[in-house]
């Protein structure tokens, strides 16, 4: 059994507080102690070794850009150094993070990019029982969340040279459709944007995405593969940022998969009002997570883990019992422990999402 995490913003963290995906989350720890990095990002909870210490085979690795206007129309502490204004400035910033996991991927032996079928053959041949741990590879495959990096629809195609397989075309409200806080359906560029990227076979993240566009993406897209990377049940946390239970069957009938997000904000309405003492949120509240879409879909097959870790926040805003992502392989015994037969708990851990990147990849 291994993982796979559909969501972490491993190149963001590392342009903008120094983080080094190599170097075990201990060590970030102690060189960030005292400093701002900590307050700002949160106590970090991601690092290779981490990963393959924790059997995570392969994570979705984020191209992510801020808009600059949301410190000051929401009151948020932004990454100051990795925001924007323009399109331009939001591609510019956007391609020096797919210019890090490159690098990353040719100084690193045990990193792969997936940009084709052999990529992921070679990686998951590390995985077999029978291979040492010290043979083991970790794949990346690149997701833009927020759209605005992609200057113009047709732009997109050169994302996609460059090794882009996955796009969340949303955060906040984007030109391409609305966003969470932002209310909107997709605009003419959303349209096209989604037919290009059909035309590639690429995969559609629906985390972030406005109800309306959520419900116009599904209905256009022509594309086979349709995910929500890090996204919760609002049965949990009831806001425009999660997806109440008519949003998971519709993406269900797409085939699609939700990763659940371990993370008190979007697990807990007493975490949300304040309510913050150690133990708040427990960590069965993750499997109820799991188990709720579950249910609702009538299968274990629409669900995964998107961790979103060290994605604005950190080790001490994740559940009782969790301190970075070696630990969410502990997710599967809290399957097990609730009756999810060993069949089940492998796709919730790592074949749902497996399957929808399978299918998308190239030869």
């Amino acid at each position: 059994m291994f993982v796979l995490d559909a969501h972490q913003d491993i190149a963001m963290n590392a342009l903008s507080s120094g983080r080094d995906y190599r170097e075990h989350t201990i060590l970030k720890r102690r060189r960030e102690a005292g400093t701002s990095i900590p307050e700002q990002a949160g106590i970090a909870t991601t690092g290779l070794p981490d990963a393959l210490i924790g059997r995570i085979a392969i994570v979705f690795a984020t191209l992510f850009v801020e808009p600059h206007r949301i410190q000051e129309q929401y009151g948020v502490q932004g990454f100051s150094n990795q925001t924007y204004k323009t399109p331009s400035e939001a591609y510019a910033l956007a391609m020096s993070q797919m210019d890090y996991y490159h690098r990353l991927a040719d100084e690193e032996p045990r990193i792969r990019l997936l940009r084709h079928q052999s990529d992921l053959a070679a990686v998951l041949a590390t995985w077999a029982d029978d291979q040492p741990f010290e043979k083991r590879l970790h794949g990346m495959a690149v997701l833009i969340e927020n759209g605005d990096s992609i200057v113009e629809p047709k732009q997109f195609e050169e994302w996609y040279e460059r090794g882009v397989r996955i796009v969340g075309p949303a955060w906040v409200g984007t030109r391409y459709c609305g966003g969470t806080k932002e209310p909107g359906g997709l605009t003419r560029l959303g349209e096209e944007l989604l037919d290009v990227m059909a035309n590639l076979n690429a995969i559609l993240d629906l985390s972030h995405m406005a109800e309306q566009a959520y419900y116009e993406a599904l209905d256009r897209y022509s594309g086979s593969e349709i995910i929500a990377s890090h996204s919760n049940p609002r049965k949990f946390r009831d806001t425009d940022r999660q997806l109440s239970d008519d949003m998971i069957r519709r993406l269900a009938e797409r085939d699609g998969v939700i990763g659940i997000v371990p993370y008190n904000n979007f697990l807990s309405e007493k975490w949300a009002t304040g309510e913050r003492a150690p133990g708040t949120v427990p960590f069965s509240l993750v499997i109820d997570a799991i188990d709720h879409i579950c249910q609702i879909t009538g299968s274990a097959s629409h669900v995964g883990i998107g961790s979103d870790y060290d994605g604005g926040f950190g080790a001490a805003s994740i559940p009782e019992g969790l301190d970075s992502v070696s630990d969410l392989i502990t997710i599967a015994n809290g399957l097990r422990e609730h009756g999810y037969s060993t069949g089940d708990i492998d796709q919730i851990m790592s074949g749902n999402f497996l399957r929808k990147l399978r299918q998308a990849l190239p030869a």
